[in-house]
């Protein structure tokens, strides 16, 4: 299986408040703005789409589903607590072909030893469609710990996605 040509990501910031106009989104600007260095330092010609929503579950579930069949790549900010309109993870997780949970597991762990509250984020990785996908909290701050980490991981998760065997033989 050949690599793609151009990489299409989608950013996707889920926030009744930030949908109304009440703030300004600033979390999934840092995505798009980690993802943007991640694609130049790779040299993969790429294209990053932008995407407000409310936290709704229908909204979401049908911009993933739209997005799994064109997309290599859809990022998620916002949902991921434990509060009565965080609905990302459950609406994501049903949509996943393959989860992927050590990326989110390590992120925990790692912030959540220094800022235990970073426990509570429930975020999921793994792959839907042709994309894959990962849900983010929706702090900045914790968007910049999340990518740092996960970009760590693109390249080979895309050449793992699609067969590509890129391991040394020692």
């Amino acid at each position: 299986m050949n690599l793609p040509d151009k990489y299409e990501a989608l950013v996707i910031t889920l926030s009744d408040r930030a949908y109304r106009g009440e703030y300004e989104d600033l979390s999934g600007p840092r995505i798009r703005e980690m993802l943007n260095d991640f694609f130049i330092t790779t040299g993969w010609d790429h294209n990053i789409s932008m995407s407000l929503i409310p936290d709704d579950a229908v909204l979401l579930t049908n911009l993933i589903k739209e997005a799994a069949e064109s997309c290599n790549f859809i990022f998620t900010t916002g949902g991921t607590g434990i509060g009565p309109r965080d609905i990302t993870v459950e609406t994501v997780a049903p949509l996943l072909k393959k989860e992927i949970p050590g990326i989110m597991e390590m992120i925990r762990v790692k912030y959540g030893t220094l800022k235990p509250a970073a426990l509570l984020s429930r975020g999921i990785a793994g792959i839907t469609g042709n994309s894959l996908i990962y849900t983010l909290p929706g702090s900045v701050k914790a968007v910049g710990e999340y990518m740092t980490e996960i970009v760590k991981t693109l390249e080979h998760s895309v050449y793992m996605q699609y067969g590509i065997d890129r391991h040394t033989k020692s």
